[in-house]
Formats: structure tokens, C-alpha cells, sequence
């Protein structure tokens, strides 16, 4: 079977939306994709705004929020479909929205994107709201890309995304285990913005930067670190918790991003200690921070000491390997098939995920 899909991805560290389209292929089990076009389009500094301060909004505001950022998203899939002259038939639109409320143990799990709205404005069936069955299920709802992990990519031993928030994922032979690991560029960015910057291009201005070892301490002394997965962190982790503790040090900018970067790589190889094999293995870095080349020699500076190795895969996969997993999952959704797995998100059993919007 051959789908023609659109992927969307709007992640935590708040910098545009990813929109794939990719064409898959499915022979007795196996599959194989070929993206045909991709671009990220930058948010309004108005939307920036409203997504970031969506939590703290009145629910009659926040429900014109979930419409507009629908509308946003249909209107977005029209104009890249034109300007990429996309003729085919597209079969089904995975949009995983921009999450909002995390809170699995308390059942809370909401992305921001009305998907009726957005199947309404393109004319094309699209899937949304992918890790509610999960949570309902006693999941923690996150990580799902583990799903195209297995699916559309080679055997490693880890994958790991560095987005607004890190996470890994381990893979045996018997399961997958994933799990997020701490917030990374959504921190990094909020430093960076400090000094009139969007992002730290390359980590060059952390490199020049000055550790900080009793700010490393604390950031270090988290518990969440500490907890048995699986386990996911909200947004807020960041941005309230983590972020205040940066600002109470009252350290230059330089050193801080410096201070947290190496706080990043720490975290990612603490978190993997427990897997590590003798034999060497291999981790895919994918995500915004597979950029900062500092970032991930600091990375490979630990991981190579346990015998790990970092490949870095094609600068598309790198961008958009997240939208293109969504894409995957809403064909899994129109297949009536499991796109989240139990073993890595700790509910009763795999499920299928997504509300389904027919708009024609």
C-alpha cells in the first residue's frame, strides 16, 4: 500500500511549525518513506505569545485559542500544498497539535489545534489530539515517535531527540524503552533571547561562555532525574522550575548557556547509564539541537567514554523527523493500527491513537 500524508509538528521550544509531506510505502509489514517536501514556518510574535502563555488563559479564551491555532494549521497545509505544487490525493493530515496541559497521572493531556477546524479548511481527513487513548489507558502519553522509530528507521541502540525538551529512546530486540530526559532547547533559546537572539547558532555563543559549577549543582539536584521511567515532563518544567533557578544565579548569559548546555549532555548520559551494553553502540541525534556542534561535542565527550558512538543523520530527518512520525501515526490511525507503544509510555497495553476529522 502506498499513502500519500502531511506530518505537523509545533514543538515546546515554541520555533514554527514543521510541516512534511511524505510518501510511504507499506509490503507485507515493512516500511519505507521518501519525503517529497518540508519547511518550517515561523510563528507570529503575537501566536508566539499567546501558545506560550496558553496555560494561563481563561477556558473561553483558551477554546479560541485551540480554533485559531486549527485555523492556523489548515490555512498553512493550503499554502504549502500550493507553493510545493503537491498535486497527489493526500490521504490523511497527522497533526500533533502544540501541547498545553501535560499531567498523565491526574489524566490531563490536551494539544492546542482543532483539528475539525483544520480538516474543514483543507478538504482532507486529519488526525489529532495522539497521545489522549494512551494517557486514558494510564500512559504517560509521551514519548510516541518511538513508533517510527521502529518502523521507518535502521537498528540502533539509542535514539535521541534534543527539541524544546530532550528525550531517548532505548531499543531492544524484546521492547523500546523511552522516556524525556530534561528540557533542553526551549531553555536554551530563553537565554538566547536575552541577548536579542532566537537560538545560540552552533552553541557559539555557550563555547565562549564559562561553566558555572554551583549553578550546575542545582540544576543537577532535580528529582525528576531521579524517577523510574516512564516518565514525561510538561513544558512548565522548563519554563517554571528550571528557568528561575538560571535566573536566581544572576550569572552572565554567556556562562549560563554554557552551564546549562553541559547540564544537557550530563543528563542524556545519565539517563542512558543504566542500558549501556560492552559492545559499542550507536545513538541518532536528531532535533534542532543535532545543530548546536557544541552542544553535541560535549555529547560525545561523555558518550565516548562508555563506549557510545554519535551518528548524525541527513539535515531533513534531523529537522523533521518528529512531523514525519506524525504523518506515520496518522496513517497507522486510518489503518486501525497501534501508533503508541505500552512499553515505553507505561500504559495497560499499545493503542490506537487520534481523533479522526473528515472535513469532506
Amino acid at each position: 500500500m502506498i499513502y500519500n500524508a502531511i506530518g505537523m509538528m509545533s514543538g515546546s521550544s515554541l520555533d514554527g511549525l514543521d510541516i512534511v509531506y511524505v510518501e510511504f510505502q507499506e509490503v507485507s509489514g515493512k516500511w519505507t518513506f521518501e519525503i517529497k517536501s518540508a519547511e518550517t514556518g515561523s510563528f507570529t510574535r503575537a501566536l508566539q505569545k499567546r501558545l506560550m502563555n496558553a496555560t494561563q488563559l481563561p477556558a473561553r479564551e483558551y477554546l479560541k485559542l485551540d480554533f485559531d491555532f486549527g485555523k492556523y494549521c489548515g490555512e498553512s497545509v493550503n499554502a504549502f500544498l500550493k507553493k510545493n505544487r503537491l498535486s497527489k490525493k493526500t490521504d490523511v493530515i497527522g497533526c500533533h497539535g502544540h501541547t498545553t496541559f501535560h499531567e498523565p497521572h491526574k489524566g490531563i493531556e490536551h494539544q492546542l489545534g482543532n483539528g475539525a477546524v483544520m480538516s474543514a479548511i483543507t478538504k482532507i481527513p486529519v488526525v489529532t489530539q495522539l497521545r489522549s487513548m494512551d494517557v486514558a489507558l494510564g500512559g504517560q502519553g509521551a514519548p510516541i515517535v518511538p513508533i517510527g522509530e521502529k518502523l521507518l528507521f535502521g537498528e540502533n541502540r539509542y535514539y535521541l531527540n534534543i527539541g524544546g525538551i530532550a528525550n531517548v529512546s532505548v531499543h531492544d530486540k524484546k521492547k523500546i524503552i523511552a522516556f524525556d530526559i530534561c528540557a533542553a532547547n526551549r531553555i536554551l533559546n530563553m537565554l538566547s533571547a536575552q541577548l536579542h537572539k532566537k537560538y545560540d547558532k552552533g552553541g557559539q555563543m555557550a563555547l565562549r561562555g564559562k561553566l558555572n559549577q554551583q549553578l550546575l549543582n542545582k540544576l543537577n539536584k532535580q528529582k525528576y532525574y531521579s524517577h523510574a521511567y516512564p516518565k514525561s515532563l510538561p513544558n512548565s518544567f522548563g519554563t517554571d522550575i528550571i528557568f528561575p533557578i538560571i535566573r536566581k544565579s544572576e550569572i552572565d548569559v554567556r556562562d549560563a548557556l554554557s552551564t546549562y548546555t553541559e547540564h544537557i549532555a550530563q543528563q542524556v548520559v545519565k539517563a542512558i547509564l543504566p542500558f549501556r551494553r560492552k559492545q559499542r553502540d550507536m545513538m541518532v541525534i536528531t532535533g534542532g539541537g543535532a545543530l548546536n556542534t557544541y552542544l553535541v561535542s560535549r555529547l560525545n565527550s561523555y558518550l565516548e567514554k562508555i563506549n557510545v558512538g554519535i551518528v548524525i543523520p541527513e539535515k531533513e530527518i534531523i529537522e523533521y523527523k518528529e512531523a514525519l512520525i506524525m504523518a506515520l501515526m496518522a496513517v497507522l490511525r486510518l489503518r486501525n493500527e497501534n501508533n503508541v507503544l505500552s512499553s515505553v509510555t507505561g500504559a495497560g497495553r499499545n493503542s490506537v491513537n487520534g481523533a479522526l476529522w473528515f472535513g469532506k
